[in-house]
């Protein structure tokens, strides 16, 4: 069974996840967007083994520690979509802009579309291409699980901002509406930030996105 380990990261508190396969102990960390040290603790300290890095996203508090642990621990890069291209081409200037440390550039290894699949030790995952809070982003879903690492679409309350470069508001509500339902109302979503919730709480009572009637 999947397994997973969520650990807010940089200032602006990042949900970074590390997920592993409870047979083989392999794993990959979902949005390393900093605080790599400690977030190799947390691997070392369970005894797992790192195998990539999957990306939701190109935003700095997201992908911000990217190139530097890939190129230390040689890892792969996986997603986002190309979609965010331009955003991983701009995280010099992101990190300057918003007081984060240096970023090393980096080229994703693949880049994820909607309905591939990502896979660690037995476990397989989905992705779900979820445009809106930024071009490229995408959702990796276990069905088996029942969990959703939704990055930046989804939290508990609210939705993505949309007013970066590259945001569109409907194109979030749809994608919401249109890829995450139909995961389920049991499914449990794990945020870019926040708590987690369930896609059903989401659907009755989310301002933004509720069902109405």
């Amino acid at each position: 069974m999947l397994q997973y380990l969520t650990l807010p990261v940089t200032p602006f508190q990042q949900n970074c996840s590390i997920v592993w396969c409870d047979q083989t102990l392999d794993a990959a960390v979902i949005d390393p967007g900093g605080e790599l040290p400690r977030l190799l603790a947390a691997v070392a300290q369970r005894g797992l083994a790192l195998k990539a890095i999957w990306l939701t996203h190109a935003h700095i508090d997201h992908a911000g520690g990217t190139g530097q642990l890939a190129r230390e621990q040689g890892l792969p890069i996986v997603g986002p979509h190309p979609g965010d291209q331009f955003w991983i081409d701009g995280l010099a200037q992101q990190s300057r802009m918003f007081g984060f440390p240096p970023a090393e550039t980096f080229t994703p290894d693949r880049w994820l579309d909607d309905g591939d699949t990502v896979q660690i030790g037995h476990e397989t995952l989905t992705v779900r291409h979820c445009p809106g809070h930024t071009p490229g982003h995408v959702v990796f879903h276990s069905a088996a699980a029942q969990r959703a690492f939704v990055g930046d679409v989804l939290f508990a309350g609210s939705i993505g901002r949309t007013d970066f470069p590259g945001g569109n508001h409907q194109q979030l509500l749809d994608a919401i509406r249109t890829r995450l339902w139909p995961m389920g109302d049991d499914t449990v979503f794990i945020p870019g930030h926040g708590p987690e919730g369930t896609l059903g709480r989401e659907r009755r009572t989310n301002p933004y996105v509720a069902e109405r009637g």
